[in-house]
Order: structure tokens, then sequence, then C-alpha cells
């Protein structure tokens, strides 16, 4: 018996199955299961009974014994044909039918009626988590960390579509006082094309990535934005934005493109202040496209990198926000390399006292208002401080949950570590097994593992005097 659990792990779970459930939330759930690799024979010698693990909605991982696999397996398998149709209850059922009774061939002394009732309970499961509620099983997680050894990709990549410069021109709607990538990346890179956007978006799913977030420079000055997020559905996707191109009409494309989530780059809801952190008039078409965003049904979240200039005001910024009814919101540091490696703005960093002081304000504001807030920066607060905020303390993730894609398909640790002597391989060239392995990608996904709590990029650039 167990010989055939191994050889169906083996054959029949090659790669990474996916399925979305109640797709149109809210509370939708993304699962990615990733088979384990194992040998066989080994398998049998030791008597191993390989582990899978679903990450569900890109981030939480869920470790599944070698027969809930297999029963979530078949589960994927059969919703998948129904990928592009709307399921009836009816269809539910004839789901759940066909599902059990392909698991009966590898189980037949278990009985449908039982595994009827072991999918039920690993839907439950998969659902609470998704809700942010815990698993319902004592399954338990499993940190980055423990399964760090066990991964061939991380679990986010972000793809830089468009560069802050093309042909020595600037390419960006704002000028951001902060922006960490402009600068970093050569002024006559070339973007990829549309089509070699796809190829790459093709090599992603084949690695196993479960999660692609459109960042740039500004995604949305692509006019093929709409495009890519469709043709990426299999993902977990996610766009970065400044918001001042969310019109009412990209909105709707994006919601019908199935786009996850999109995180709007808000400094203010003082415009004054917003427009002088941005350097360009633009904070009414910001404001406005968050609006739209929300009124498309995008799942919305807003992030305000903290410095001088807003920390006073983000309690009010909080307020803005949460009238128009955002519910998620982040916050972080600054990250002290392009733009943000100029005086203009080293001079308005927050020490870890003052930026400590903001957060716990927030957090309280949030707590009080039904809002969600995270910090997003390793290694400014301390870790125990944000414990007793109830938030959870930020690790770095640099090619061991995320990695980045540069506009010319470079691919880099992440999305802020832009240096040329830093680049991993090209994503349209270079063969994925020797990226992961590359001996720079090796030692800061170790580094990434012992969940320091801090950034190993920002130790490199961190300001004296700078907390």
């Amino acid at each position: 018996m167990r010989l055939l659990e191994l050889l169906y792990v083996k054959y029949r779970m090659k790669g990474v199955s996916h399925a979305t459930l109640n797709p149109e939330g809210p509370g939708a759930v993304r699962i990615h299961l990733i088979p384990p690799k194992f040998s066989i024979i080994d398998a049998i010698i030791h008597h191993l009974r390989p582990e899978s693990v679903a990450i569900i909605n890109g981030q939480d991982i869920i470790p599944l014994s070698i027969s809930w696999a297999i029963l979530l397996n078949n589960f994927l398998k059969e919703l998948n044909y129904y990928s592009e149709e709307p399921i009836t209850k009816k269809d539910i059922e004839g789901i759940i039918n066909s599902c059990t009774m392909d698991t009966t061939l590898i189980y037949p002394s278990v009985s449908q009626k039982e595994l009827k009732k072991d999918l039920k309970r690993i839907i439950d499961c998969l659902y609470s988590v998704a809700t942010g509620n815990g698993p319902t099983e004592d399954i338990g997680y499993r940190s980055l960390g423990e399964y760090a050894p066990f991964m061939s990709a991380p679990h986010r990549m972000d793809l830089m579509i468009s560069s802050m410069e093309k042909d020595g021109i600037w390419n960006c709607n704002q000028r951001c006082i902060h922006c960490y990538a402009a600068g970093q990346i050569e002024s006559n890179v070339k973007e990829l094309s549309t089509e070699e956007w796809k190829i790459a978006i093709d090599k992603l799913r084949e690695i196993g990535i479960p999660q692609i977030t459109f960042t740039g420079g500004e995604p949305t000055v692509r006019k093929d934005l709409v495009e890519l997020v469709d043709y990426a559905k299999w993902f977990v996707t996610r766009l970065n934005t400044n918001g001042i191109l969310l019109t009412k009409e990209l909105c709707k494309k994006l919601y019908e493109a199935s786009l996850d989530s999109v995180q709007v780059t808000l400094y203010s809801s003082n415009p004054v202040t917003h427009n002088r952190l941005v350097r360009a008039n633009t904070f009414d078409k910001t404001w406005a496209g968050i609006q739209n965003a929300i009124e498309a049904g995008l799942n919305i979240s807003i992030n305000t990198p903290l410095c001088s200039f807003n920390a006073d005001e983000y309690e009010d910024t909080l307020e803005a926000l949460h009238k128009i009814g955002v519910r998620y919101v982040s916050c972080s540091g600054l990250i002290i390399t392009g733009n943000a490696k100029k005086s203009e703005s080293t001079n308005t960093q927050l020490t870890e006292t003052q930026i400590t002081h903001t957060i716990v304000e927030a957090a309280n504001y949030c707590h009080t208002h039904g809002m969600e807030l995270s910090f997003t920066s390793p290694g400014w607060v301390d870790p125990k401080n944000l414990e007793n905020m109830n938030l959870n303390p930020p690790t770095c993730g640099a090619c061991l949950s995320n990695m980045a894609i540069a506009p010319n398909g470079d691919i880099i640790p992440c999305q802020s570590w832009l240096n040329k002597a830093d680049v991993l391989g090209n994503i349209l060239s270079s063969d994925w097994k020797d990226v992961w392995n590359r001996n720079n990608c090796v030692a800061i996904r170790d580094y990434a593992s012992q969940d320091l709590g801090k950034c190993p990029f920002r130790e490199t650039y961190v300001m004296h005097g700078v907390s």
C-alpha cells in the first residue's frame, strides 16, 4: 500500500497543482500544492513518508501528510476541469465523488464516505488559514527557515515590468524623494517586451513559484499591464503602484483579469505633504485611484514609507483611509539606496524611538477601528515591541520567500537589491537551478532563513548614527 502512495506522489503529482476556491470573494483561497522531491528507493529503505506543502494565498506554508496531499491533489485536478466555468452545487457533488473515487484506488480499504469527511476537514482547514484564523487541524505551520532546505524556488517573484528610465529619459510619473530604484538601474536598460514577459511568466510557472507581483518603476505606465495580469491567472497576482493611473476603466479591467490585490503607496492624506515627497502634483489622482480600486471590488492595501515629514500625520492618514473603506494598511522605514542615499532623503529618516512611537499610535488606531496594520521593514524596530503591539515582526525574505526580476530580465535577490554586481542571472537565458544554487544566492538565503529580523541589504548601506 505504501508503495502505491509513493508511486502516485512521484509520478502523478508532477509540478505544482493550483486552484482558487471562492474566486469572487471575499475570502478567496488560492491553493498551490507543492509535491515533495524524493527517491522511491530511499523512501522505502528509510521508511520515509514524504511531506507535501500547500501554499495558501502565496504566503502560509501548510505541511500535508502523504494521504492528505493525494486527496487534495485529486480534488484540485477535478476542480480545474471547471476553471473557465461557473460551478453549480451539482458540479461540486460530481467533483467530490470523482475525487474520492480516484483516491480509493490508492486506499481501497477506506470508504468514499470517510474520504469525503477528510476532504471537508482539509478544505475547512485551508479556509481557516486563509482568513487569518490559523489551522483547524493539528498540522502546524512550518517556518520558512525550517522549510528552506526543501525549497527549489521562492514563493513570490516581483516583476519590475517598468524601468525608472528609458533611453536616458525619466519613465516614472513621479520623482519620489525616497525612491530606492532610481539611480540603481542603468538608464539605457531595455525593458522586456510583452511576449518576453509572457515567456518569463511561463518559466516561473514551470519553476513552481505561486505568487507574482507586478511592480516597477511604475507598472501602470505599461500599456500591456492588464494583458500580463490576465496571462498570469494561474498565480496569486499583486500590483504595486502609486495609483495615479488607476482609472475606473483600468480598475474594472484589472478586476476582470483576476488581479488578487493592489497595493498603493500613499505618503499622507495631506496633499501638501504627499506631493512634497513624490515631487509631483499627483495627490488628487492617487486618492481617486484608491477610491476607484475600492469601487471596482479590488482587494486594496495602502503602504506608507515613514519619515520626519509624514510620521506625525500618519494617524490622520489612517483615519482618512478608514472613512473611505480601506482596511489593510502597512508602513515601512526607508530603504537606503538609490535616491534614498541622498541627503534629501537620509536627513528625514526616523530613529528607532521615533518610528516605534509612530507605530504604537498607528496600531492603537487600527485595533480600535477594525483595520489591519503591518510593519514591513526588518531591523528598524525591536521585534518584542512589535509583538507587544500584536504585530508580526518582519523578516528578510531575499532569495528565500521572494526574489525579483529587473526590467531587462535580470534576476536579483529582491526588488530593492538592484546592484549590477549582485545580479544572479537572467530569466530568459539562465538555467534556474544554476541561479538558485549560485554561491551568493545560497549565502543570502542562508542569512534570511536564520530569521534574524534584519535586512542584509540595509546592513550594508545603513548610515552612521541611524538606528
